[in-house]
């Protein structure tokens, strides 16, 4: 049997590890990423998701907010959750990258200063991305329409006060499909998750009764439904 420093399946291998985030906010009745557009090669002029190496005691967390800081003010990022980690040995033409994906979410009403580089780009009408960074925005999509429906993250898209059809546009835009006020509204209350602020919206030009303004009782993950992502999803309630 040859020795084992002979096994190439023994020997530790050390491959680049990068962290990047992939940000969502709700604006214009689109979902839209965070991304860049890069300088160099590979893939010089495609966009691509906030990215960058791990840096020696660095974790991937503190990584990934160092990333976004680059770009985004840190501070208007209202939730961050890991994703998933990517691993294909050719996912990065120029050498082996390992990545690790981070969910990132902004309220509908933050505007964070961007620099010429960056830019919020329509998830409907992705332009070619980057490296695999195309299917990990997908892959976030997933995640964040699953969590809608048994967690109370909308609080994260949402601002800090609203009505009821703000909100509707707000979770109908992040699931991609219609939803009605009255189902949404009776179904987040059952679940604890919104309260009454006691203030009203100003009256619309076509008159009628103001409409109630709401808050989210909770602003940290909290999970309020744990068999709702078990069924189909027109069912959900």
């Amino acid at each position: 049997m040859p020795p084992a420093q002979n096994d190439r399946h023994s020997q530790v291998a050390r491959y680049r590890h990068e962290a990047l985030g992939v940000v969502f906010r709700v604006s214009d009745h689109a979902l839209s990423v965070l991304c860049w557009q890069r300088l160099r090669e590979p893939f010089e002029g495609a966009w691509a998701l906030p990215s960058g190496p791990v840096g020696p005691g660095e974790t991937l967390g503190a990584c990934v907010a160092r990333q976004l800081a680059s770009r985004v003010d840190i501070t208007k990022i209202a939730h961050l959750e890991q994703l998933e980690t990517r691993s294909d040995p050719d996912r990065d033409p120029s050498q082996r990258t390992i990545a690790t994906a981070y969910l990132g979410l902004v309220p509908s009403t933050a505007d964070p200063h961007l620099p010429k580089s960056a830019n919020w780009l329509n998830t409907t009408h992705l332009p070619a991305m980057a490296f695999d960074h195309a299917s990990i925005v997908q892959s976030a999509i997933e995640r964040l329409r699953s969590k809608l429906s048994y967690s109370n993250i909308g609080f994260a898209l949402a601002p800090p006060e609203f009505t009821i059809a703000q909100l509707r546009d707000i979770y109908a835009t992040a699931l991609g499909r219609d939803i009605s006020a009255t189902n949404l509204q009776r179904v987040l209350q059952r679940r604890g998750q919104l309260e009454p602020t006691g203030a009203t919206a100003h009256p619309s030009s076509a008159g009628g009764r103001p409409a109630a303004r709401f808050r989210f009782r909770h602003t940290q993950l909290e999970i309020t439904d744990p068999f709702a992502v078990l069924r189909p999803a027109d069912r959900q309630t």
